[in-house]
């Protein structure tokens, strides 16, 4: 069985994956374009100075991923953080250690030390935007019955909008990440 480490060491860095994303690849730039890291946060200088670096498990196609993986970035660019992917399904093994809720859900980033051990986790979405999906679903009727299809298309299209221009989400997933990691940089 692969340690996480070796994982990440065959990772690719998450600039070059998202340079060649062929699905939510615009969406996934605009995020990375238009979210700033809050200045002056210590989380940044306290993650540039804990020798850590990061593990994302992800799939391009995947509207949490796409903003999420954005949001990572600026943070670990700020922080001068080294941050590789591997996909998922391309292994489940990895995944099926961070299972959320039973479920392969991403992406999940693990926080690792210098010698690869799992300080954290993070993943796959903050609450805010958790509510808000759960709401949205809500809405939906019953699976299987008629108009079921459309409605979820319909839902998941205005997700990856929300998702792709939602400040507020943005600042949620940040201060999600933020919270999960701060204490663990310090211990």
């Amino acid at each position: 069985m692969k340690t996480e480490q070796q994982y990440f060491e065959e990772g690719r860095p998450l600039a070059v994956y998202m340079d060649e994303m062929t699905t939510k690849k615009q969406e996934s730039f605009h995020v990375y374009e238009n979210f700033t890291v809050p200045a002056d946060d210590e989380f940044i200088t306290r993650l540039a100075q804990a020798n850590v670096h990061i593990l994302g498990i992800t799939e391009d196609w995947c509207g949490d991923a796409m903003m999420n993986n954005a949001i990572l970035r600026k943070i670990t660019e700020a922080a001068n953080v080294e941050v590789r992917v591997v996909l998922r399904d391309a292994d489940t093994e990895l995944i099926d250690r961070y299972l959320t809720n039973g479920g392969r859900s991403i992406p999940k980033y693990l926080l690792l030390d210098e010698s690869g051990t799992v300080l954290a986790t993070w993943g796959p979405r903050a609450d805010l935007v958790q509510d808000y999906v759960m709401g949205e679903k809500a809405k939906l009727p019953e699976a299987g019955s008629e108009g079921f299809d459309e409605a979820q298309r319909a839902i998941f299209a205005e997700l990856t909008t929300q998702l792709e221009t939602n400040t507020d989400f943005h600042l949620a997933t940040y201060s999600s990440i933020r919270e999960a990691w701060f204490t663990k940089l310090t211990s």
